[in-house]
């Protein structure tokens, strides 16, 4: 991370590019125990926060993210419920998962509470599902919730972490994956950012068969544009303890009762063909 003549840079050494922000200035910083957090003022994107020097959401590009990581998962699965979101602090993803009226129960475990607070503070609009009734924020370390979930708990889990480094690291594994097909019913679905299918595919290709091996029986991955992030190109991976991930309850996406602006019943028919070269 850069910053020069009031321009944000985070620089992608491995891979060789770089993304800038044009900034107004810095309207806080934060230090928890378990990262630093920054918030900036942009000239185009609105509001910015950077995590341990990263992007993570901003007020102009949020949607596409927190759509695409909540819409197409739980359309997908037949009768969902309960769901636990790991991460997702700025509450963007609890959010568009509260959309859905199926949806019972929406637990948010995120470890550092301070994303959630300044999310509140300087993201509001990401934040109005805060206080529904069947939203539940917890501030505890997300591969311990997991572990002591009851088996079968859970319809959904939505993994919606930051990189696979510092505390998200053990998000990414094999035992990780494990406790979370134990949590899930039987016709469980578990859905995970897994960062750019242009520039992270040897990732992308751990993670699934991380998945298979702890005992998922099918894996999809699919993208969608998200600017801020390296390579302007991210995905998500779902995997299904049921086999099953090849339809979607259609009729419901369709006539979805709220409004989106990127995740649409076409979007979806397009998700479910996936990256190709990701998917073989």
């Amino acid at each position: 991370m850069t910053l020069d003549n009031n321009w944000f840079t985070e620089v992608a050494d491995s891979i060789g590019s770089a993304f800038s922000l044009k900034i107004n200035g810095k309207l806080e910083e934060v230090q928890t125990p378990f990262q630093k957090i920054e918030i900036y003022d942009t000239t185009h994107y609105g509001k910015l926060m950077i995590i341990d020097g990263y992007t993570m959401v901003s007020t102009a590009d949020n949607f596409l993210y927190h759509e695409m990581m909540s819409h197409p998962v739980v359309y997908t699965h037949p009768k969902p419920e309960k769901v636990l979101v790991i991460g997702g602090g700025d509450c963007g993803t609890l959010q568009q998962v509260l959309k859905h009226p199926e949806v019972k129960l929406a637990q948010q475990v995120d470890i550092d509470e301070q994303v959630t607070r300044l999310s509140e503070k300087y993201f509001p609009e990401l934040c109005t599902a805060n206080n529904d009734p069947r939203a539940e924020l917890h501030f505890a370390d997300g591969l311990k919730w997991v572990k002591d979930a009851a088996d079968g708990y859970y319809d959904i889990i939505i993994v919606d972490s930051t990189d696979p480094v510092g505390p998200a690291e053990g998000l990414f594994n094999e035992a990780f994956y494990r406790d979370c097909l134990r949590a899930l019913g039987e016709q469980g679905l578990l859905c995970q950012q897994s960062e750019s299918p242009l520039s992270h595919v040897t990732l992308i290709a751990e993670m699934k068969q991380a998945m298979r091996s702890a005992g998922f029986a099918a894996t999809h991955t699919y993208d969608f544009p998200q600017p801020l992030y390296p390579s302007g190109w991210w995905s998500a991976t779902l995997a299904s303890k049921s086999g099953e991930i090849t339809s979607f309850r259609e009729d419901a996406a369709r006539h979805k009762p709220f409004a989106t602006k990127y995740y649409s019943y076409a979007r979806h028919t397009v998700v479910m063909e996936g990256v190709p070269f990701l998917n073989k």
